[in-house]
Formats: structure tokens, sequence, C-alpha cells
């Protein structure tokens, strides 16, 4: 396992960093680029309702690039492991830092994608779009045949691996895009995106006192709001799993470890907050969510690579993650994780959480 002042040191050190872990512009208050690629990956490949390049489900075709780092790309993990698209899609991820050019494939051996022979997820989007001009994010979609990233919006890429790629879902599958919910999965979805996705880096990032005050209000009056419509029911939105409770997970499962200290989102940890915490544990205990979770890599990602916030690189031990494993006791509300489906199966070979990395 690879300590945390080796990973600080050698992302300092990388030429490549051309500029400091810098994510605050003074006296501003924290807006996110939402401009992405917005390629569809369709079932026969015609473009998306609003003209967006539509390329063809393909068994094989494609590799997902995500971070375990990054909540956003998380969450392409998890549902690609509840839909079974494991065989499907392939699975790329990046070390848990990056510099000032991309995400690096630090964890493979030579530092190299061994599917798309490439150092940085940046190559894929240079041979696409050379001297792309905006953010190269994770997750992101390549087609493999040609080394081109096809799409880095994450909010559709994990509804098209719901709607688009049934073909190739495992027996069993949860729907986790019902057509009956969805107008209501998507209206809890915009409200957990900005005020608690996005609510948390909108205070980690607060360039002046008043921004954070403002973000720290919004926030926790969000929060307040899931901590009260999950005190009774056990999901999100009816009664078994949705693209809702994905959403909404990877932010909560970061709460502790993260957003409370380092981005000051500080008033009450997740553990202290009866519903919540009693859900997110009922989701982390649930195959597909926690054992995606590598601990060790989101820490690094954080306290390292935000250097104007936390500029010593000093990974903290804590918290404690003994607590995820303990008892929720969420199944007296009812429902079932899978609908009428099942679990997914084991983590599949070479994609499991490294042994200490997780709550155990």
């Amino acid at each position: 396992m690879t300590s945390d002042s080796s990973v600080a040191a050698e992302h300092r050190s990388d030429p490549g960093f051309s500029t400091r872990g810098s994510y605050v512009t003074g006296g501003e208050e924290f807006t996110r680029d939402t401009n992405y690629i917005e390629d569809r990956i369709t079932r026969d490949g015609t473009p998306g309702p609003n003209g967006e390049p539509g390329w063809p489900v393909e068994a094989g075709r494609y590799r997902l690039i995500a971070a375990r780092a990054c909540p956003w790309a998380n969450r392409t993990v998890i549902v690609r492991r509840l839909l079974g698209l494991e065989a499907a899609i392939s699975l790329g991820q990046p070390g848990p830092t990056h510099d000032a050019r991309s995400w690096t494939f630090d964890l493979d051996t030579d530092g190299v994608d061994p599917v798309l022979g490439i150092e940085r997820i940046q190559d894929a989007y240079f041979r696409r779009f050379p001297g792309y001009p905006r953010g190269i994010t994770v997750p992101a979609i390549v087609d493999v045949r040609s080394g081109e990233v096809v799409t880095n919006n994450f909010p559709q890429i994990t509804l098209d691996f719901a709607t688009e790629w049934t073909a190739f879902h495992r027996p069993g599958a949860p729907d986790l895009y019902p057509e009956r919910l969805r107008a209501e999965i998507d209206e809890v979805n915009r409200k957990v995106f900005t005020e608690i996705n996005n609510g948390v880096y909108r205070c980690g990032f607060a360039g002046s006192q008043q921004a954070y005050d403002a973000a720290y209000a919004r926030l926790w009056t969000a929060l307040d709001w899931v901590e009260e419509r999950l005190a009774g029911q056990r999901f999100l939105v009816g009664d078994s799993i949705t693209e809702a409770d994905v959403r909404l997970f990877t932010t909560l499962v970061r709460f502790d470890a993260v957003y409370h200290g380092h981005f000051k989102c500080n008033r009450q940890k997740l553990s202290e907050m009866p519903a919540l915490w009693g859900y997110a544990r009922d989701l982390f205990q649930t195959p597909g969510f926690g054992d995606t979770i590598d601990f060790v890599q989101v820490k690094q990602h954080y306290y390292i690579v935000h250097e104007d916030i936390n500029p010593t690189g000093i990974v903290p031990q804590g918290p404690d993650l003994s607590g995820w494993l303990t008892r929720h006791g969420r199944e007296a509300l009812g429902g079932r994780p899978f609908g009428g489906g099942t679990a997914p199966g084991a983590v599949r070979s070479g994609e499991e959480v490294a042994a200490g990395h997780g709550a155990r």
C-alpha cells in the first residue's frame, strides 16, 4: 500500500503540476463548470432528444474511466455493478491524485492503462478534441477502438446504463430509473445535486466568509430536509433503491471522512444524524455500494490535491470507520433494496477494494 506521504511527494514533484492545487477564488462563491461532452451511448446509436451525438451500445467497445476517490465517478461504478455491466463495459481506475494536466494511471503497471495504453485520461480527450479547453474529468467513457473520449457527462452516463444498456443487464438487475417514478426521481436529484452533492464543494471552495456562510446554510437546510424525509421511508424515492439513492450515497459516504473537516461542513457529523446515518449504513452494507468505497484513496485525493485548503498535504488518520458495519435497523421501514430483483454477486476479480482501505 502506498503511504500518504509518498503519494503527496509524487504529486508535488510531477513536472505537469504547473499550478498548485488552486480551487478557491478569493472573494467569490464556488461555481461548478457543468458543461460536459454530451454524446450519448444509445441502444441503436441514435442521437439524444436534444440532438446529442449518438454512439451505439456494444459490449466490449467502451471503457469506463472512474477514479475511486471521485464521488461523481463512484456513481458510475456503483450503477455498473448493480446492473451487472462489468462484462460489457470494462473499468479503468486512475489513482487518487492528479496534477494540472489530468488524472493518471499510476496504480497500473508502468503507469499505463492496460487497455487504452495511455498514462493520462487527458490523452483520450486530446485524441478526439486536440487541446480540449475544459476540465478533463472522470468519469469518462472512452471508445477503445479509436482511443477517443465519448462522454464525461456523468449525470447522463448512469441513466443510460439503466435505460439504454438493458440488453446487457444481469438477470435480476434492479430498475434504478423506473418510468413511473422518473418525475419524482428527477426532482429529488436536482435538489440533491445543487444543495448537497455540490453544496459541500460550495462550502469547501468558498472564497469569502459571506460565500461560506451562505453555502453552509444552504447545505444544512438540505441535509435537514433529507433527514426528515428518510425518517419515515427507507429509500429516497419509492420502496427500493433508485438512481436518487446512488447520487446521495456518494456524498454521504465521504462526509465524515472529508467534508465535515476538510470542507468545514461541521455542524454535525453524519453519524450524529439518526436517519441519514442509518440510511447511509443500510446502503453501505448493500452489495454494490460499500464494496466500491476505498476510504484511503478518498482521503488522499481531497487532502493532497486541494493544496490551497490543506497546504501541508497531511492526510488525517481518522475517523474510525468501523461504525459503517454496525446494525442500522432500517428494515423496519419496509421496502426491498432491489425491488423484484436480486443483489449483485461477488466483486469482479481485479476490481476489489484493497485490503485495509474499506471499513473493516
